[in-house]
């Protein structure tokens, strides 16, 4: 039988308590962190054909041409109506404080194949620096709508 004996002073416990505290803390942060996923580039939309690919891509059936095509300098600071927008977007993984001082170009397309309603159905795509910045399929009146453009599940 063998027998160990160690003679510790208060200090050295303290000492021995307070570096297994620590390595159990770094322990703990090291193992608990979550591996994020990894990003899913954007697709780069440069032509009208690569931007309705896109819509369809996601499930979207559109007219072939926009209805309507905007240009405008996203502000450097996102104010209302871009912060209660910009919380749409990021439902679905967009963000447009990336693109916050920039130019972005939103295209609006006819989509015809919203659940319900055949016609009156927009789809708006907005592009920065040639990929997709934000999106959402709307209707206006009386039932109007404003949906993201990334369904869920899809």
């Amino acid at each position: 039988m063998l027998i160990w004996t160690a003679k510790f002073s208060r200090k050295k416990a303290a000492a021995a308590v307070i570096l297994m505290g620590v390595v159990m803390a770094v322990l703990i942060i090291l193992v608990g962190r979550v591996p994020e996923e990894p990003e899913v580039p954007l697709p780069k939309l440069t032509s009208n054909e690569e931007r309705v690919a896109y819509l369809q891509s996601l499930g979207w059936e559109v007219e072939a041409e926009p209805i309507e095509t905007l240009q405008f300098l996203l502000p450097p600071d996102l104010a209302e109506p871009y912060l209660s927008y910009n919380e749409l977007q990021l439902s679905q993984g967009f963000d447009l404080t990336k693109c916050c001082g920039k130019q972005v170009a939103r295209y609006t397309y006819a989509v015809t194949n919203y659940p319900g309603q055949p016609e009156g159905v927009q789809a708006n795509l907005y592009i920065c620096e040639e990929t997709p910045a934000a999106g959402d399929v709307c209707a206006s009146g009386a039932e109007g709508f404003q949906v993201p453009l990334i369904q869920a599940g899809e």
